[in-house]
């Protein structure tokens, strides 16, 4: 079958190859037949090869993917050949540290994802598990369900791990696709005011965030950040801060302008050192949350909520096909879309 494969370290080295389809099915395992997989931030930086996590290379990259099942292992009872599904990203995890028993699965310390430390999605088969298996909505798409993991990540963000209440001021960090699901989730919420931060080169993303919900867009590059942020309300700064880039900068200016006794999420990794002292989150006395991946009824609640029309990803996106991948990658790395989706059977 054909895969998108990262086969070695250094920049740009991924390809099409001919790879083996997943022949040997555990007792509990399932066979999916990709239709849909989402090319993340972190393959981009894979393909770059400046991730800041471990990578088993040769690997066939993907983690967001949506498909049908193909095959199931002898001991699956909860879904059948031809089901239209989705899967989560942890391809294995060890189902005994108190995190795995606690249902905290994404925080299990020997995990490893799709596309990462495990072949991945980018393909036309994948195998997976059926514990970490949903099935989709009739109404919803192959392309809309393989943005699950990245609308799941955004509500786990905001939802889960923030304290946000109606007429709240929720101010986001990058209009990425991550920042942009956040935009969304954080809508449903009621925010007083939702502000989204961008640079100029995002322009095109910005006009998706304001589609998603934005109220106010601030152009880093163009205008003064903390001021512009400072500027609304009564002046003490926004109660929730979703940063959701990677970069120092962005956690510094979350710091400057979060009100006293709010919160910053932070979201986007970096391995770039932070370089500023935290000494005014302590006299503001402000938390700040990390928030990684997502679990189970994450899932199950954000496909409910695409089946009902609450949550729609799609405007952010654009679909190639596999042989095409490279044009997907590239135009989702120079911003011309937002979010880029490989089609295997297209």
């Amino acid at each position: 079958m054909k895969a998108v494969v990262n086969y070695q370290s250094g920049a740009g080295r991924v390809e099409i190859r001919d790879v083996p389809i997943p022949s040997e099915l555990g007792p509990k395992d399932v066979l999916i037949q990709v239709r849909a997989a989402g090319i993340c931030g972190s393959d981009l930086h894979m393909y770059h090869d400046i991730q800041g996590f471990a990578v088993k290379r040769p690997v066939t990259l993907g983690h967001e993917y949506a498909g049908i099942v193909a095959a199931v292992g002898t001991e699956v009872t909860l879904f059948a050949v031809g089901d239209r599904v989705v899967s989560e990203t942890p391809a294995y995890i060890c189902e005994q540290c108190i995190y795995c028993r606690s249902g905290q699965y994404n925080l299990c310390p020997d995990r490893r994802g799709f596309g990462v430390l495990e072949d991945g999605a980018m393909a036309e088969y994948v195998k997976t598990r059926e514990a970490i298996v949903h099935k989709v909505p009739d109404n919803v798409s192959f392309e809309k369900a393989a943005m699950t993991e990245p609308t799941c990540v955004a509500y786990n963000a905001v939802a889960h791990h923030s304290r946000i209440r109606p007429g709240d001021y929720v101010v986001v960090f990058g209009p990425g696709p991550i920042g942009l699901m956040c935009v969304q989730v954080a809508k449903l919420f009621s925010p007083g005011q939702l502000t989204i931060v961008g640079t100029s080169k995002d322009r095109s993303r910005l006009e998706i965030a304001k589609q998603f919900g934005a109220d106010t867009i601030i152009i880093g590059d163009e205008q003064d950040v903390v001021k512009e942020i400072l500027s609304y309300g009564d002046g003490f700064g926004p109660d929730l801060v979703l940063d959701a880039v990677g970069i120092s900068i962005t956690l510094k200016q979350s710091i400057d302008v979060v009100r006293p006794a709010g919160q910053i999420t932070k979201i986007g990794w970096g391995p770039a050192p932070v370089g500023f002292t935290l000494d005014p989150l302590i006299q503001k006395a402000a938390r700040l949350q990390g928030s990684f991946s997502h679990n189970y009824p994450m899932w199950e609640k954000v496909l409910l909520m695409m089946g009902k029309g609450e949550i729609d990803p799609l405007p952010m996106t654009k679909s190639y096909g596999i042989d095409q991948w490279k044009a997907a990658f590239d135009e989702m790395d120079s911003l011309v879309n937002a979010k880029s989706i490989i089609l295997p059977h297209s």
